[in-house]
Protein backbone atom coordinates (compact mmCIF):
# COMPACT_ATOMS: atom_id res chain seq x y z
CA UNK A 1 0.00 0.00 0.00
CA UNK A 2 0.95 3.51 -0.56
CA UNK A 3 2.78 5.90 2.16
CA UNK A 4 0.83 7.31 4.32
CA UNK A 5 1.58 10.74 6.53
CA UNK A 6 0.01 11.03 9.70
CA UNK A 7 0.24 14.66 11.54
CA UNK A 8 -0.47 14.34 15.04
CA UNK A 9 0.70 11.45 17.38
CA UNK A 10 -1.75 11.22 20.05
CA UNK A 11 -4.21 8.39 20.54
CA UNK A 12 -5.84 8.91 17.85
CA UNK A 13 -2.77 8.96 15.26
CA UNK A 14 -1.18 6.34 17.14
CA UNK A 15 -4.24 4.11 16.89
CA UNK A 16 -4.78 4.80 13.17
CA UNK A 17 -1.09 4.55 12.23
CA UNK A 18 -0.90 0.67 14.33
CA UNK A 19 -3.97 -0.26 12.22
CA UNK A 20 -2.75 0.85 8.54
CA UNK A 21 0.23 -0.86 9.39
CA UNK A 22 -0.99 -3.97 11.16
CA UNK A 23 -4.07 -4.79 8.99
CA UNK A 24 -3.69 -2.74 5.70
CA UNK A 25 0.52 -2.88 4.78
CA UNK A 26 1.03 0.92 4.70
CA UNK A 27 4.36 2.67 5.08
CA UNK A 28 3.39 5.33 7.63
CA UNK A 29 5.12 8.15 9.23
CA UNK A 30 3.62 9.87 12.14
CA UNK A 31 4.62 13.95 12.54
CA UNK A 32 4.35 14.74 16.12
CA UNK A 33 5.49 18.00 17.78
CA UNK A 34 6.36 16.58 21.31
CA UNK A 35 7.05 13.49 21.51
CA UNK A 36 7.11 13.97 25.37
CA UNK A 37 3.27 14.40 24.96
CA UNK A 38 4.15 16.29 27.94
CA UNK A 39 0.62 18.29 26.91
CA UNK A 40 -0.56 16.04 24.97
CA UNK A 41 -4.63 14.94 25.87
CA UNK A 42 -3.87 11.49 25.36
CA UNK A 43 -1.50 11.74 28.63
CA UNK A 44 -3.95 13.81 30.87
CA UNK A 45 -7.06 12.07 30.20
CA UNK A 46 -9.50 10.71 32.99
CA UNK A 47 -9.68 8.24 30.33
CA UNK A 48 -13.23 6.97 30.67
CA UNK A 49 -15.29 5.22 28.66
CA UNK A 50 -19.33 4.96 28.25
CA UNK A 51 -22.54 4.06 25.73
CA UNK A 52 -24.44 6.72 27.63
CA UNK A 53 -24.71 8.92 24.73
CA UNK A 54 -27.60 10.59 22.70
CA UNK A 55 -26.38 9.47 19.41
CA UNK A 56 -26.37 5.96 18.33
CA UNK A 57 -23.01 6.91 16.46
CA UNK A 58 -21.16 7.42 19.93
CA UNK A 59 -23.04 4.38 21.15
CA UNK A 60 -21.59 2.07 18.40
CA UNK A 61 -17.68 3.30 18.52
CA UNK A 62 -17.73 3.19 22.49
CA UNK A 63 -18.82 -0.53 22.16
CA UNK A 64 -16.31 -1.33 19.39
CA UNK A 65 -13.72 0.03 21.74
CA UNK A 66 -14.67 -1.66 24.67
CA UNK A 67 -14.78 -4.89 23.29
CA UNK A 68 -11.17 -4.18 21.57
CA UNK A 69 -10.07 -3.11 25.48
CA UNK A 70 -11.00 -6.22 26.80
CA UNK A 71 -9.12 -8.18 24.06
CA UNK A 72 -6.05 -5.45 23.56
CA UNK A 73 -3.52 -7.35 25.58
CA UNK A 74 -3.85 -9.82 22.47
CA UNK A 75 -4.57 -7.34 19.92
CA UNK A 76 -1.65 -4.88 20.94
CA UNK A 77 0.51 -7.31 22.21
CA UNK A 78 4.64 -7.46 20.69
CA UNK A 79 7.46 -9.49 21.38
CA UNK A 80 8.36 -8.02 24.38
CA UNK A 81 5.12 -6.23 25.61
CA UNK A 82 1.75 -7.31 26.46
CA UNK A 83 0.11 -4.36 27.54
CA UNK A 84 -2.26 -4.50 30.91
CA UNK A 85 -4.61 -1.39 30.65
CA UNK A 86 -6.42 -1.86 33.88
CA UNK A 87 -9.71 -1.99 32.45
CA UNK A 88 -12.64 -1.94 34.94
CA UNK A 89 -16.11 -1.63 34.00
CA UNK A 90 -18.28 0.27 36.95
CA UNK A 91 -20.62 2.18 34.78
CA UNK A 92 -21.40 5.47 34.68
CA UNK A 93 -24.33 6.81 36.89
CA UNK A 94 -25.98 9.66 35.35
CA UNK A 95 -28.42 11.66 38.30
CA UNK A 96 -31.69 13.57 37.43
CA UNK A 97 -34.10 15.89 39.58
CA UNK A 98 -37.26 16.19 38.43
CA UNK A 99 -36.33 18.87 36.22
CA UNK A 100 -33.99 16.56 34.20
CA UNK A 101 -36.17 13.04 34.35
CA UNK A 102 -37.80 13.65 31.04
CA UNK A 103 -34.60 13.66 28.92
CA UNK A 104 -33.03 11.18 31.45
CA UNK A 105 -35.42 8.70 30.03
CA UNK A 106 -36.09 9.93 26.44
CA UNK A 107 -32.06 8.90 26.32
CA UNK A 108 -32.78 5.86 28.03
CA UNK A 109 -35.24 5.30 24.97
CA UNK A 110 -33.00 5.55 22.26
CA UNK A 111 -29.99 3.98 24.57
CA UNK A 112 -32.18 0.93 24.88
CA UNK A 113 -32.71 0.58 21.29
CA UNK A 114 -29.36 0.69 20.03
CA UNK A 115 -28.67 -2.43 22.24
CA UNK A 116 -26.82 0.02 25.76
CA UNK A 117 -26.66 -2.44 28.62
CA UNK A 118 -28.64 0.35 31.00
CA UNK A 119 -30.92 0.69 33.62
CA UNK A 120 -33.55 3.45 34.77
CA UNK A 121 -33.12 3.51 38.74
CA UNK A 122 -35.66 5.23 40.97
CA UNK A 123 -34.28 6.80 44.51
CA UNK A 124 -35.46 4.13 46.49
CA UNK A 125 -33.47 1.51 43.79
CA UNK A 126 -29.99 3.84 44.03
CA UNK A 127 -30.31 3.94 48.13
CA UNK A 128 -30.54 0.04 48.27
CA UNK A 129 -27.86 -0.14 45.53
CA UNK A 130 -25.74 2.54 47.03
CA UNK A 131 -26.43 3.51 50.34
CA UNK A 132 -23.70 6.09 50.80
CA UNK A 133 -25.62 8.30 47.78
CA UNK A 134 -27.74 11.04 49.03
CA UNK A 135 -31.06 10.90 46.97
CA UNK A 136 -33.52 13.01 48.59
CA UNK A 137 -33.97 15.55 45.55
CA UNK A 138 -33.47 13.10 43.33
CA UNK A 139 -36.43 11.92 40.86
CA UNK A 140 -34.21 9.14 38.76
CA UNK A 141 -30.90 7.53 38.18
CA UNK A 142 -29.13 5.42 34.43
CA UNK A 143 -26.91 3.36 35.30
CA UNK A 144 -24.92 1.61 32.94
CA UNK A 145 -25.19 -2.03 34.10
CA UNK A 146 -21.48 -3.25 31.60
CA UNK A 147 -19.51 -1.76 29.01
CA UNK A 148 -18.93 1.62 30.84
CA UNK A 149 -16.03 2.63 33.22
CA UNK A 150 -12.54 3.66 33.19
CA UNK A 151 -9.11 2.07 31.94
CA UNK A 152 -5.47 3.37 31.72
CA UNK A 153 -5.42 5.69 28.54
CA UNK A 154 -1.55 6.53 28.77
CA UNK A 155 -0.67 3.00 28.49
CA UNK A 156 -3.38 2.54 26.12
CA UNK A 157 -1.73 5.29 23.83
CA UNK A 158 2.41 3.80 24.52
CA UNK A 159 0.50 -0.12 23.44
CA UNK A 160 -0.86 1.66 19.99
CA UNK A 161 2.88 3.22 19.58
CA UNK A 162 4.42 -0.11 20.06
CA UNK A 163 2.58 -2.30 18.15
CA UNK A 164 2.64 0.69 15.07
CA UNK A 165 6.47 0.55 15.57
CA UNK A 166 6.99 -3.01 15.72
CA UNK A 167 5.08 -3.39 12.57
CA UNK A 168 7.38 -0.56 10.79
CA UNK A 169 5.48 2.91 11.81
CA UNK A 170 7.84 5.49 11.85
CA UNK A 171 7.54 8.79 14.63
CA UNK A 172 9.46 11.74 13.69
CA UNK A 173 9.64 14.28 15.46
CA UNK A 174 8.28 17.55 13.47
CA UNK A 175 5.74 21.17 13.83
CA UNK A 176 3.92 20.68 10.79
CA UNK A 177 2.98 24.21 9.54
CA UNK A 178 1.61 23.15 6.36
CA UNK A 179 1.30 21.70 3.26
CA UNK A 180 2.22 21.46 -0.70
CA UNK A 181 -1.17 20.81 -2.85
CA UNK A 182 -1.36 19.70 -6.62
CA UNK A 183 -5.08 19.97 -7.93
CA UNK A 184 -6.90 17.82 -5.22
CA UNK A 185 -4.14 16.38 -4.02
CA UNK A 186 -1.51 16.69 -1.03
CA UNK A 187 1.59 16.01 -2.43
CA UNK A 188 3.74 16.53 1.12
CA UNK A 189 3.37 17.94 4.61
CA UNK A 190 6.04 20.84 5.50
CA UNK A 191 7.84 21.37 8.70
CA UNK A 192 8.53 24.34 10.34
CA UNK A 193 12.12 23.65 10.52
CA UNK A 194 12.26 23.10 6.69
CA UNK A 195 11.78 19.79 6.06
CA UNK A 196 9.31 18.27 3.43
CA UNK A 197 7.67 14.92 3.82
CA UNK A 198 5.93 13.72 0.74
CA UNK A 199 2.87 10.99 0.65
CA UNK A 200 0.36 9.34 -0.84
CA UNK A 201 -2.40 10.00 1.75
CA UNK A 202 -2.17 12.36 4.57
CA UNK A 203 -4.61 12.83 7.90
CA UNK A 204 -4.92 15.53 10.31
CA UNK A 205 -5.10 13.62 13.84
CA UNK A 206 -3.32 16.75 15.71
CA UNK A 207 -6.35 16.66 18.29
CA UNK A 208 -7.02 20.09 20.05
CA UNK A 209 -4.10 21.77 17.40
CA UNK A 210 -5.99 20.60 14.41
CA UNK A 211 -7.28 23.80 13.27
CA UNK A 212 -4.37 25.16 11.85
CA UNK A 213 -3.46 22.58 9.58
CA UNK A 214 -7.04 22.67 8.29
CA UNK A 215 -6.77 26.28 7.75
CA UNK A 216 -3.36 25.36 5.50
CA UNK A 217 -5.62 23.45 3.56
CA UNK A 218 -8.13 25.68 2.99
CA UNK A 219 -10.76 23.67 5.38
CA UNK A 220 -11.88 25.35 8.66
CA UNK A 221 -12.13 22.66 11.44
CA UNK A 222 -14.34 24.12 14.09
CA UNK A 223 -11.81 22.64 17.45
CA UNK A 224 -10.53 24.36 20.08
CA UNK A 225 -9.16 23.21 23.50
CA UNK A 226 -10.91 23.82 26.09
CA UNK A 227 -9.02 23.23 29.44
CA UNK A 228 -10.45 21.08 32.39
CA UNK A 229 -9.54 20.93 35.70
CA UNK A 230 -9.66 17.54 37.55
CA UNK A 231 -8.72 17.14 41.21
CA UNK A 232 -7.44 13.97 43.26
CA UNK A 233 -8.99 13.57 46.59
CA UNK A 234 -8.14 11.48 50.01
CA UNK A 235 -10.77 11.27 51.91
CA UNK A 236 -11.25 7.71 54.77
CA UNK A 237 -14.67 7.59 53.59
CA UNK A 238 -15.41 4.23 51.61
CA UNK A 239 -17.39 4.20 48.80
CA UNK A 240 -18.74 0.24 47.39
CA UNK A 241 -19.29 -0.47 43.96
CA UNK A 242 -18.72 3.24 43.09
CA UNK A 243 -19.48 4.40 39.50
CA UNK A 244 -18.51 7.28 37.68
CA UNK A 245 -20.97 9.77 39.22
CA UNK A 246 -22.60 12.91 37.02
CA UNK A 247 -24.53 14.62 39.63
CA UNK A 248 -27.61 17.30 38.18
CA UNK A 249 -25.12 20.06 38.52
CA UNK A 250 -22.49 19.00 35.97
CA UNK A 251 -19.81 17.87 38.62
CA UNK A 252 -18.55 14.31 38.45
CA UNK A 253 -16.73 11.78 40.74
CA UNK A 254 -15.14 8.91 40.79
CA UNK A 255 -12.65 6.00 42.69
CA UNK A 256 -9.47 5.58 41.75
CA UNK A 257 -8.32 2.93 44.05
CA UNK A 258 -8.52 4.63 47.67
CA UNK A 259 -8.66 7.99 46.09
CA UNK A 260 -11.60 9.90 44.30
CA UNK A 261 -10.91 12.26 41.23
CA UNK A 262 -13.72 14.67 40.70
CA UNK A 263 -14.22 17.62 38.37
CA UNK A 264 -16.90 19.37 36.44
CA UNK A 265 -18.21 22.13 34.31
CA UNK A 266 -15.02 25.53 34.85
CA UNK A 267 -16.14 28.79 35.87
CA UNK A 268 -15.86 31.21 33.30
CA UNK A 269 -14.22 31.33 29.69
CA UNK A 270 -11.76 28.20 29.11
CA UNK A 271 -9.82 29.32 26.41
CA UNK A 272 -7.05 27.61 24.11
CA UNK A 273 -4.83 29.39 25.58
CA UNK A 274 -5.59 28.48 29.44
CA UNK A 275 -2.45 27.16 30.54
CA UNK A 276 -2.50 23.20 31.90
CA UNK A 277 -0.44 24.50 35.36
CA UNK A 278 -3.53 27.33 35.99
CA UNK A 279 -5.65 24.92 37.99
CA UNK A 280 -8.85 26.60 39.48
CA UNK A 281 -8.82 25.65 42.88
CA UNK A 282 -11.84 28.05 43.87
CA UNK A 283 -13.52 25.73 41.60
CA UNK A 284 -13.15 22.63 44.37
CA UNK A 285 -13.44 24.79 47.27
CA UNK A 286 -16.24 27.12 46.22
CA UNK A 287 -18.10 24.47 44.36
CA UNK A 288 -17.46 20.93 44.44
CA UNK A 289 -16.48 20.34 47.73
CA UNK A 290 -19.79 21.29 49.18
CA UNK A 291 -21.63 19.32 45.64
CA UNK A 292 -19.55 16.22 46.72
CA UNK A 293 -20.52 16.72 50.34
CA UNK A 294 -24.17 16.84 49.79
CA UNK A 295 -24.36 14.06 47.71
CA UNK A 296 -22.09 12.08 49.57
CA UNK A 297 -21.95 13.28 53.28
CA UNK A 298 -18.91 10.61 53.80
CA UNK A 299 -17.03 12.52 51.63
CA UNK A 300 -17.95 15.92 54.03
CA UNK A 301 -14.14 14.70 55.75
CA UNK A 302 -11.76 15.25 52.26
CA UNK A 303 -8.37 16.67 51.19
CA UNK A 304 -7.11 17.39 47.95
CA UNK A 305 -3.61 15.76 47.67
CA UNK A 306 -3.37 17.09 43.78
CA UNK A 307 -4.95 18.49 40.52
CA UNK A 308 -4.06 17.89 36.86
CA UNK A 309 -5.46 20.05 33.82
CA UNK A 310 -6.05 18.48 29.93
CA UNK A 311 -7.19 20.09 27.10
CA UNK A 312 -10.94 18.76 25.50
CA UNK A 313 -10.48 18.80 21.92
CA UNK A 314 -14.13 20.69 21.30
CA UNK A 315 -15.56 20.66 18.13
CA UNK A 316 -17.86 23.85 18.80
CA UNK A 317 -20.24 22.54 15.86
CA UNK A 318 -22.31 20.42 17.31
CA UNK A 319 -19.65 18.54 19.86
CA UNK A 320 -19.32 15.39 17.79
CA UNK A 321 -15.75 14.21 16.41
CA UNK A 322 -14.66 15.01 12.73
CA UNK A 323 -13.81 11.79 11.36
CA UNK A 324 -13.50 11.00 6.91
CA UNK A 325 -11.98 12.54 4.23
CA UNK A 326 -11.87 16.07 4.06
CA UNK A 327 -14.12 17.56 1.38
CA UNK A 328 -12.06 19.11 -1.74
CA UNK A 329 -9.25 16.54 -1.43
CA UNK A 330 -8.63 12.78 -3.30
CA UNK A 331 -6.14 12.09 0.15
CA UNK A 332 -6.70 14.00 2.60
CA UNK A 333 -8.40 12.99 5.97
CA UNK A 334 -9.18 13.75 9.41
CA UNK A 335 -10.05 12.80 12.90
CA UNK A 336 -10.11 15.22 15.49
CA UNK A 337 -12.92 17.25 17.63
CA UNK A 338 -14.20 14.26 19.86
CA UNK A 339 -14.99 16.57 22.73
CA UNK A 340 -13.76 14.67 25.24
CA UNK A 341 -14.61 11.24 24.72
CA UNK A 342 -11.63 10.67 21.85
CA UNK A 343 -9.29 8.61 24.13
CA UNK A 344 -12.27 6.38 24.72
CA UNK A 345 -13.35 5.70 21.27
CA UNK A 346 -9.70 5.69 19.80
CA UNK A 347 -9.85 2.14 18.83
CA UNK A 348 -12.72 2.68 16.60
CA UNK A 349 -12.12 5.78 15.04
CA UNK A 350 -8.54 4.56 14.16
CA UNK A 351 -9.82 0.91 12.77
CA UNK A 352 -12.29 3.05 10.75
CA UNK A 353 -10.36 5.62 9.51
CA UNK A 354 -7.28 3.27 8.87
CA UNK A 355 -10.28 1.34 6.38
CA UNK A 356 -11.42 4.39 4.82
CA UNK A 357 -7.68 5.63 4.02
CA UNK A 358 -7.14 1.84 2.91
CA UNK A 359 -9.54 2.05 0.17
CA UNK A 360 -12.73 0.34 1.98
CA UNK A 361 -15.64 1.32 3.82
CA UNK A 362 -15.82 2.73 7.37
CA UNK A 363 -19.91 2.65 7.85
CA UNK A 364 -18.90 3.31 11.64
CA UNK A 365 -17.95 6.68 11.05
CA UNK A 366 -20.33 7.99 8.34
CA UNK A 367 -22.19 9.94 10.54
CA UNK A 368 -18.56 11.68 11.32
CA UNK A 369 -17.38 13.36 8.09
CA UNK A 370 -16.34 16.50 7.66
CA UNK A 371 -18.53 17.28 4.87
CA UNK A 372 -21.33 17.44 7.49
CA UNK A 373 -19.83 21.02 8.54
CA UNK A 374 -20.30 22.58 4.80
CA UNK A 375 -24.01 20.85 4.16
CA UNK A 376 -24.67 22.83 7.43
CA UNK A 377 -25.77 19.18 9.29
CA UNK A 378 -25.37 19.10 12.86
CA UNK A 379 -24.82 15.93 14.59
CA UNK A 380 -25.48 17.53 18.00
CA UNK A 381 -24.40 14.91 21.16
CA UNK A 382 -26.24 16.25 23.96
CA UNK A 383 -24.89 13.87 26.40
CA UNK A 384 -21.28 16.01 26.77
CA UNK A 385 -19.76 15.88 30.42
Amino acid sequence: MSDVILVGGGVMGAATACFLARDHGATVTVVERDPSYAQASSSLSLSSIRQQFSQPVNMALSRWSVEFLRRAADELATTDDRPALGLVEPGYLYLATAAGAPLLRELHGVQRAEGVDVALLTPAELSARFPWLATGDLALGSLGLSGEGWFDGPALHRAFRRKAQACGVRFVSGEAVGFDVAADRVTAVRCADGRVIGGDAFAITAGAWSAPLGDALGFTLPVTARKRDVFVLETPAALPGCPLVIDPSGFWFRTEGALILAGGPPRGEDACDAPLHDIDHGLFEDLLWPTLAARVPALEALRVRSAWAGYYEMNDFDHNGLAGALPGYANAYTACGFSGHGMQQSPAVGWSLARLIAGQDAPLIEALAPQRLLDGRRLVEANVI
